[in-house]
């Protein structure tokens, strides 16, 4: 596996792992917006030139918000989502971030613990933040 910058040419995959993973996946408009923002990052985790994951995250300054972290369903635990959180946490040590965030299902205890890893803390909750079940979202976030 190996890791780099997400280009136009992976959203096709991309899209595809969108829709396995979330119940309202980005559209191809959304993510072509975000890829070409150039506050946005995005890495993807290739096998044989194919996507298996990615993360996208936006910087505001000297923080970090992440978007999605997604793996396909086969691939999962190989460590492709570990690798692609270390990346992104690499890159905002990198940039002299304060801190980086996100939002993950409270049921999700498989990617809270993976965040966890990564010295991520629960810092607040969302209610009812996710829908298709509805949900509570929990913020975790990682200090640098």
């Amino acid at each position: 596996m190996n890791l780099k910058r997400m280009t136009e040419e992976h959203l096709e995959t991309v899209l595809k792992i969108e829709n396995e993973c979330f119940s309202h996946p980005w559209s191809r408009e959304s993510l072509l917006s975000e890829l070409n923002n150039p506050n946005s990052v995005f890495i993807a985790a290739l096998e044989n030139d194919e996507v298996i994951g990615y993360i996208g995250m936006s910087a505001v300054i000297d923080e970090g918000y992440i978007f999605n972290v997604a793996v396909t369903e086969s691939e999962r635990g190989r460590g492709v989502g570990s690798a692609l959180i270390r990346e992104l946490v690499t890159h905002c040590k990198k940039n002299s971030f304060a801190f980086v965030t996100l939002e993950v299902r409270e049921s999700n205890a498989t990617a809270i613990s993976l965040y966890s890893n990564f010295g991520f803390i629960k810092v607040g909750e969302r209610k009812n933040y996710y829908r298709d079940p509805e949900e509570n979202a929990v913020l975790m976030t990682k200090y640098f």
